[in-house]
C-alpha cells in the first residue's frame, strides 16, 4: 500500500493529499503518517509548499469529517451497530468496538473530545460518528474537528519536511506513537464504563 500511495501523490501533488486524507477518514487503516510526512518531503523537491500539502490535507480531514458526521446523525444507532457487523463494517474496515471507544471519549469528554481525538489515529476518524448520534451542532463540530487536524496535519507535514531523506524514519516513531495512544484509550473503556457502572447506581441509591 505505501508504494502505491508515494506514486499517487508523486503524480497527482497535492490533489492526491486531500483524496487520501479523504480516503484516510473514511478508511481508518490507511496510515496519515505516511501520507503527511511523504507530503512535507514532496515540499523539499517539488514546488509544492508546506502550506498547500496542509491546507490539502486539511480540508480532506474536514470533507470526512463531515461525511461520518451525517453517518451517525441520519443513520439509527442500532441500525449502524449492524451494518459495522457486516459486510459494510469490513468494507469500511470499521469495528463496532472501535467506534464504542470514540463514544465512550465523546460521552466523558463531550465537544472536547472531537478536538484532541483529532490527535489520535484511528479515534480521529470514528469521533465524528458518535458527534453526529448524539446531535452535536454542525457548525461548532467542523470548527473543532478543523482545528485538531490543522495540528496533526502541520505537525506531521513539518516533521518529514525536516526530516528530509529520512522522512521514513519519523513515519515510523509517529506510527508507534499512534498505536500507543490507540492502546491507551481502548483500555480506558472498561474503566470508564465500570466508572459510569458505579455512578448509576449511586444515583440509583440516592432516590
Amino acid at each position: 500500500m505505501q508504494e502505491a500511495i508515494l506514486i499517487f501523490m508523486g503524480k497527482y501533488g497535492s490533489l492526491a493529499v486531500f483524496l487520501l486524507i479523504l480516503a484516510e477518514n473514511l478508511f481508518p487503516p490507511i496510515p496519515s503518517e505516511v501520507i503527511l510526512t511523504f507530503g512535507g518531503v514532496m515540499t523539499t523537491c517539488t514546488r509544492m509548499h508546506a502550506a498547500e500539502v496542509i491546507l490539502a490535507a486539511t480540508a480532506g480531514s474536514a470533507a470526512g469529517a463531515c461525511a461520518l458526521y451525517y453517518v451517525g446523525r441520519l443513520i439509527p444507532e442500532e441500525r449502524l451497530r449492524l451494518l459495522l457487523q457486516g459486510k459494510l463494517g469490513a468494507v469500511l474496515h470499521m469495528d463496532v468496538g472501535e467506534i464504542e471507544i470514540a463514544k465512550v471519549w465523546f460521552a466523558r469528554r463531550g465537544s472536547g473530545a472531537v478536538f484532541f481525538c483529532r490527535l489520535i489515529p484511528v479515534l480521529r476518524s470514528l469521533i465524528s460518528v458518535p458527534a453526529g448520534i448524539a446531535g452535536m451542532p454542525f457548525i461548532p463540530f467542523m470548527i473543532l474537528s478543523t482545528s485538531g487536524s490543522l495540528i496533526w496535519n502541520t505537525i506531521l507535514v513539518l516533521a518529514g519536511k525536516a526530516a528530509g531523506d529520512s522522512w521514513e524514519k519519523v513515519s515510523e516513531i509517529f506510527g508507534v506513537y499512534s498505536n500507543l495512544l490507540l492502546m491507551i484509550a481502548g483500555s480506558a473503556l472498561p474503566l470508564f464504563a465500570m466508572m459510569r457502572q458505579v455512578h448509576q447506581m449511586e444515583n440509583r441509591d440516592e432516590k
